[in-house]
């Protein structure tokens, strides 16, 4: 078979997703091309690569993106023009930011990229402020406050109020412009960035988060958590009192870089980066006044897709989006999680007769579907692999404590509910326990008849006067084996009921009920 016929044949699959759109962003310090797959409101990166071509490096000395700088960048661009090419991605979206628009010679370096087939969109600093900030609405549904995207050339501030992003404003703050405001004087970058600061404008706190958005800011975080010894390793969502987040960046910028960089998750170059990104953080809190800070890893790109959603696709619920795409790849569709979800409603955990997992159901759906998903998984990695997902897989719009409830359902539905212990440095017991009770009800309900339609439609399960009553069709009767048996009595005993067996004519028990 030729290698035409091959890659004509793959279709850019990737782990069963399809390529179906790549951005390159072409930024001051790196050249990126990232490719997309899967839900366009959670999209999975198939591929991510980028060129450290330091674009931005030279404009403030010679007011021009320097010869080298360039072709890297364009040695970048080749390939990645020859590389969508090949694998059959068609839609291709070209940004580019501040060191293009700021040099002498951007409009020619544009040009160059037309030669070679793409249509660069050259971004104003307004735009590329709203765009990220609609990355970060995309990621954090109903996030009001402030977003800070910071780049090799710039620095990007816009306010995100109820009705989305407000006007924003681009600053000369990026990283590689902070080397050069630092100069040899301690207290020089401190003063330099306070004062173009100013230059945002209303002296009013930010009602809401300040949302980081940028590589460096996610270096900072990365060192955080491992500081803390925080259980997660994904830096997207992790959030910080503002006092806390004032201690970090005090710290940080009195550190050498080298010690930084021996964490083997920060690379040299953000490393010799993070003292002064510090020094920048220090002077964002004292003038915004933000409660909190929240690292994103949804920026510019994610930005760009989220734009070009409809209505419709951009209400939907990120992390159920990607879960779903994820487990259907894993033997675990949505129909049925919902069917499973459905069936164990019964069982949820009740707090003096009222349910106590308000707004738990869009995770115990995500629970459910990943609990199955991992049923696929050989069973001595079923409950690490299950846990990585939980805990380590970027999901959207979900919590450390829900990413907790994630975990504990997944090891409950593997029937062990003794439960990892940084799990519960991550969520309080009555939550872990909720969850508990989850992955029980859908590992009961999944051996009643092996997640056939049949066996849903044919057995129920209900909690009420102290019991806990599966209910089986007649004819359905002979389901019920010694495992079931023991399945439903450790529901029954964890939510501290009375296990029960009766066999009815459902469709009359269900129309008298």
């Amino acid at each position: 078979m030729s290698s035409r016929k091959l890659r004509s044949d793959r279709k850019g699959l990737f782990s069963g997703h399809t390529a179906q759109r790549a951005i390159i962003d072409i930024g001051s310090n790196t050249v990126r091309v990232v490719v997309y797959g899967g839900s366009m409101r959670a999209p999975t990166v198939l591929l991510n690569e980028k060129v450290v071509a330091r674009l931005g490096s030279a404009i403030a000395e010679t007011g021009a993106m320097s010869d080298e700088a360039v072709e890297l960048a364009m040695r970048g661009m080749r390939r990645y023009r020859l590389l969508l090419a090949d694998m059959g991605v068609q839609d291709v979206e070209v940004v580019a930011t501040a060191a293009v628009r700021e040099a002498s010679n951007g409009a020619d370096f544009l040009a160059e990229v037309r030669e070679l087939g793409f249509a660069p969109r050259l971004l104003d600093g307004l735009e590329e402020a709203r765009i990220s900030a609609q990355g970060v609405i995309g990621a954090f549904p109903g996030a009001q406050g402030a977003v800070a995207d910071l780049g090799g050339g710039s620095l990007e501030l816009v306010r995100i109020g109820p009705e989305g992003p407000m006007q924003g404003v681009s600053l000369p703050l990026g990283t590689l412009r902070l080397a050069e405001l630092r100069g040899e004087k301690p207290g020089v970058l401190r003063k330099a960035v306070t004062k173009r600061l100013k230059k945002v404008g209303s002296d009013k706190p930010v009602d809401g988060p300040l949302y980081l958005v940028g590589g460096s800011w996610r270096a900072m975080a990365v060192f955080a958590m491992e500081a803390r010894k925080f259980p997660l390793t994904d830096p997207h969502g992790l959030g910080l009192p503002a006092d806390e987040a004032l201690k970090l960046a005090r710290r940080v910028a009195r550190m050498d870089p080298g010690k930084l960089g021996a964490n083997p998750r920060i690379s040299a170059m953000r490393a010799a980066l993070l003292p002064d990104t510090a020094v920048l953080l220090q002077a964002l809190l004292k003038r915004l006044e933000p409660e909190r800070i929240v690292f994103s890893s949804w920026g510019l790109r994610e930005g760009l897709l989220y734009d070009a959603l409809d209505p419709l696709a951009r209400s939907q619920d990120p992390l159920l989006a990607g879960v779903a795409q994820f487990a259907e790849l894993r033997g675990a569709p949505a129909s049925l999680a919902t069917r499973i979800a459905g069936w164990t409603v019964g069982a949820l955990p009740k707090n003096n007769g009222a349910r106590i997992n308000g707004g738990n159901e869009r995770l115990r759906l995500a629970a459910t579907m990943l609990a199955l998903a991992a049923m696929q998984v050989e069973p001595n990695m079923r409950l690490r692999i299950g846990l990585e997902w939980a805990l380590n897989k970027r999901w959207i719009a979900i919590s450390p404590r829900g990413r907790a409830m994630l975990a504990a359902a997944i090891y409950a539905n593997g029937n062990t509910c003794t439960l990892p212990d940084e799990l519960y440095k991550l969520a309080n017991e009555e939550a872990l326990e909720e969850a508990i009770c989850w992955g029980l009800a859908i590992r009961l309900c999944r051996r009643i008849g092996g997640r056939s339609n049949t066996a849903l439609q044919a057995s129920n399960l209900r909690a009420g006067d102290g019991k806990l009553t599966l209910l089986l069709d007649k004819p359905h009767a002979d389901l019920f084996g010694l495992p079931n048996e023991k399945d439903l009595e450790a529901l029954a005993t964890r939510l501290g009921l009375q296990a029960e067996l009766q066999i009815t004519d459902l469709d009359r028990h269900q129309s008298e009920n």
